[in-house]
């Protein structure tokens, strides 16, 4: 039996943090769906679809080995995918107890919903501090992300924040 997660985010936009988290997880799955998720509670600053297809390059340009799809949900529960695609396991990046507060009672109820276990993985601490929302703000006032996030990401906000 094949073991297939899904590692679900926003990832507006997919930062280092993000593919350390694919990269890792890539590594103890046979197949991994990276699944950007709409969030009504945030006001994006990419389209879906744009987020796919940096993913999709970040991955390439990193040469992160294994079966990984790239796609988007937007409709029902974020289980529902899993159910969808056969995957077990919803695996999450944590970077701190704030985080780990909030991920907790959906890893319960995703559990009691669907029989699909969370996998929290720590951050590699050069990644620690990073989030989209700093990302996202520090372009919007005109500074560098490339620390940051990949190289294809920086190069598109920069492109896209640029008047």
């Amino acid at each position: 039996m094949q073991r297939i997660a899904v590692v679900p985010g926003s990832f507006d936009p997919v930062t280092l943090g993000h593919l350390d988290v694919i990269a890792r997880a890539a590594g103890l799955y046979d197949e991994l769906h990276v699944v950007v998720v709409h969030n009504p509670d945030k006001s994006a600053l990419l389209p879906i679809a744009q987020r796919v297809s940096l993913i999709e390059r970040s991955i390439a340009d990193a040469g992160i080995e294994g079966r990984i799809v790239v796609a988007s949900w937007s409709m029902g529960l974020l289980v529902d995918y899993c159910t969808d695609v056969g995957a077990s396991v919803l695996v999450k990046g944590i970077r701190s107890q704030l985080d780990v507060a909030y991920e907790t009672p959906m890893a319960i109820v995703n559990r009691h919903l669907a029989g699909v276990e969370t996998v929290f993985l720590l951050p590699d601490p050069a990644n620690a501090h990073v989030s989209s929302s700093l990302v996202r703000q520090v372009a919007a006032l005109g500074g560098d992300v490339a620390p940051y996030v990949p190289f294809v990401v920086a190069d598109y906000l920069q492109a896209a924040m640029t008047p």
